[in-house]
């Protein structure tokens, strides 16, 4: 989690993890679409999307403060060619909270929950989210962060986080035309000039990989 001005550390942790983020109102787009056609189908889904603030129908919408992003007309006014895969290095819920507090200066597009994959929406694709520390690569980019800690892999690089992020990371690239490859998916690390190391050495970049390229 990182933008120009914000760098966030990892909080003193409980042994016992501490109770999720609940509630909230999933959305179910695809029920509603089951009898259409392909084409009225896909506009009724683009219609759908768009009235619930999501670009991602398997994502709720849980809005970050206007403050920490900047509003643009993507791809129109900067082309999208990238996917930042991000650790929080927080909780799910102290992280929503982070990307709402106004003072904060950092959100990505999306953010992956570890124990069930669930996907919130912060920021609309269209817009510049500040999650990359470079400003070059947050207006060519989608950030996605992940719950968790790049040091304790085995407890929050979960099977769920893993298939959710890749589903997710998959459906954004075949919107965008992004090349499912490691040249256009990346981690925060390897962003220029980036000073974190997220997500870390532990996340299994070919596991991930061979997840997003079989969707």
């Amino acid at each position: 989690m990182d933008s120009a001005h914000h760098h966030t550390d990892a909080p003193a942790r409980q042994t016992a993890r501490r109770t999720l983020l609940r509630g909230g109102t999933g959305l179910a787009l695809a029920a509603g679409l089951a009898g259409a056609s392909l084409l009225s189908g896909g506009a009724a889904a683009a219609r759908s999307r768009e009235s619930a603030g999501v670009d991602y129908p398997e994502a709720e919408w849980i809005p970050a403060s206007s403050s920490n992003y900047t509003v643009a007309d993507r791809p129109t006014e900067y082309p999208i060619e990238f996917v930042v895969i991000h650790v929080t290095q927080e909780y799910y819920d102290d992280a929503l909270a982070i990307f709402q507090n106004p003072d904060k200066a950092v959100s990505p597009h999306y953010l992956a929950r570890s124990a069930d994959g669930h996907v919130a929406q912060v920021v609309r694709e269209k817009n510049v989210a500040w999650h990359a520390g470079n400003w070059e690569y947050n207006t060519r980019s989608i950030g996605i962060e992940h719950e968790g800690w790049v040091d304790e892999p085995d407890t929050w690089f979960t099977d769920a986080l893993y298939e959710a992020s890749a589903a997710l990371t998959a459906d954004i690239c075949r919107r965008h035309g992004i090349p499912l490859d490691r040249r256009n998916i990346i981690g925060h690390n390897e962003v220029p000039g980036a000073d974190h190391t997220d997500p870390g050495p532990y996340w299994d970049w070919a596991r991930y990989m061979e997840l997003v390229k079989a969707q």
